[in-house]
């Protein structure tokens, strides 16, 4: 008998991703503009766009793909990782440059909006990517994996109808960007290895960019 998470089941409830996303969006609208790409309303406002799509074409279950869905799912995460990385890229730069300046608190404040979209986006394209993404999952029909998770494995440990989920992938972004390395899900093609690389480099030089410079400040 098939595991579930390689049978067709019913598609994931929509919201868990669409929280994370809006979340996302907020945190970038909150930065300050010296960190945003301009105009600043451009790309949050593309990345609104394309979410209210997404959500009409499934409100509820992802149960219905489409090309132009589909389409416009990946261009929401192109949207929201050159976001992201333009502002990580503008605040590194002006950290090395010293520019920054001194307030400690906003620094910080930066420093872990960028740090927490980082999170998100590539939680995102991991759920987006592996196996087809979520409607070719829910289908069925890919039955080599990108992650494998310690269920896969060890059935035993997890509901006979256990299968990843969004929230499974935005906790192996989490792992990735706070470990800088994977850590119980193990990524199995080049391209999630490709994308966890490229998700620890920027966690990785935010952060330690950040800190030592709120450190220099406060002392």
């Amino acid at each position: 008998m098939l595991a579930a998470w390689r049978r067709r089941t019913r598609g994931e409830h929509r919201w868990p991703s669409v929280a994370a996303i809006t979340l996302a969006i907020v945190l970038q609208l909150l930065l300050p503009d010296r960190l945003s790409l301009h105009p600043r309303w451009l790309l949050p406002g593309v990345e609104i766009a394309l979410l209210v799509v997404l959500i009409l074409g499934n409100p509820v279950r992802l149960v219905r793909e489409h090309t132009l869905l589909r389409l416009g799912g990946l261009g929401l995460i192109v949207t929201m990782t050159v976001a992201n990385a333009s502002s990580a890229a503008l605040l590194i730069e002006r950290l090395l440059t010293g520019q920054a300046g001194d307030d400690a608190p906003s620094l910080i404040g930066s420093g872990a909006a960028i740090y927490a979209t980082n999170i998100i986006a590539f939680g995102v394209w991991y759920w987006e990517l592996d196996r087809g993404g979520p409607f070719a999952r829910a289908a069925g029909l890919r039955q080599h994996t990108d992650f494998l998770f310690p269920q896969m494995t060890e059935p035993d440990v997890a509901p006979p109808d256990w299968e990843p989920a969004f929230l499974d992938y935005l906790y192996v972004s989490y792992t990735n960007a706070t470990a800088f390395s994977p850590t119980d899900t193990m990524p199995l093609s080049r391209w999630t290895k490709m994308l966890m690389l490229a998700q620890s480099a920027i966690a990785l030089g935010t952060v330690a960019l950040v800190i030592a410079r709120a450190v220099n400040v406060l002392h």
